[in-house]
């Protein structure tokens, strides 16, 4: 059997494991945890219960202090029970995919959880168990800004993703200009240079080495038009997105210092790109067209204009 068939009938909990990073993050799971409700979108499975069955896995961050063998510093298993039973409660629902994406959208609220893996299958509709599975993100908080009117709002960018061919192209301020039109902060977010970039074969190492080679070509990119403003840091983004800047990432400070870093190989720019969009709430994340973009983010991707 395949890796990844064995993935698919596998418990939640092997598809985190196989998914983590380098860094794995701490997970709690909830097995087989199965309720009566009704639920369904068939004439026959109106006006009765079924049974069905829940596993979930949550990937949480780890905590800073010490937990002194207290409940309310960790993210208790109560909590994930209680998001089944809240979304359950809120109203009758015809497919496990709307009740998978709001118990994942209440876990996700918790300040700990980060990732979360939610199996829901029916088990009275045949004589096997029909189900679906899910994997969600956290995606951060937007960050609130006031208006000319003295009204709160959030801030939520436009991530773009440039490709060295888009960064060389002699359009490139066009583009910058179609990205600036949407009215939304624009962070730019670029890949590794066309030069080749040293070798050591040392993974810790090199991943220093690969962040500085993308803020090499950051930089280059910044040197092709004067709006463009290199940053690195979360505060330096925010203050340059409140005051309209446009935001080239150097993403290394960020990367290094986060407790939730990006799951792959930084080299994987487009799945960085995704990274940081989810760190700063983006609207939307704009790559250019044929570009794959890694499921099961939040943050809805579109295919930049040539």
């Amino acid at each position: 059997m395949s890796s990844d068939i064995r993935l698919a009938f596998a418990h939640p909990e092997a598809r985190a494991e196989a998914s983590a990073p380098v860094d794995p993050r701490d997970r709690i799971s909830l097995r087989d945890h199965v309720v009566e409700v009704e639920i369904g979108a068939f004439q026959a499975e109106r006006g009765q219960t079924q049974r069905i069955r829940f596993n979930i896995v949550v990937e949480v961050r780890a905590h800073p202090a010490p937990l002194e063998d207290d409940v309310d510093r960790i993210l208790s298993y109560d909590r994930i029970t209680e998001a089944i039973a809240a979304e359950l409660a809120q109203a009758r629902v015809n497919l496990l995919e709307t009740l998978a994406e709001g118990v994942a959208e209440r876990v996700l609220k918790e300040p700990q959880a980060m990732r979360v893996f939610v199996r829901i299958e029916k088990l009275d509709r045949g004589p096997g168990a029909l189900g679906v599975e899910i994997a969600r993100t956290r995606a951060a908080q937007p960050l609130r800004a006031f208006d000319a009117g003295g009204e709160e709002s959030d801030l939520n960018p436009l991530v773009a993703y440039l490709d060295n061919t888009m960064i060389a192209a002699p359009d490139l301020c066009a583009q910058l200009d179609r990205l600036q039109g949407a009215g939304l902060p624009v962070i730019l977010c670029v890949g590794m240079p066309p030069e080749p970039v040293a070798q050591t074969g040392h993974r810790a190492v090199q991943r220093r080495i690969d962040l500085l080679a993308i803020e090499q070509n950051a930089w280059r990119l910044a040197a092709r038009d004067d709006r463009c403003l290199v940053v690195s840091s979360r505060t330096e983004i925010d203050f340059a997105m409140r005051h309209g800047q446009m935001i080239v990432w150097a993403p290394s400070k960020l990367v290094l210092d986060s407790t939730d870093g990006p799951n792959g190989p930084v080299r994987d720019t487009v799945a960085l790109a995704q990274w940081l969009a989810e760190h700063v709430a983006a609207a939307r994340l704009a790559v250019p067209d044929g570009l794959p973009v890694p499921s099961g983010s939040r943050v809805p991707h579109v295919t930049l204009a040539p």
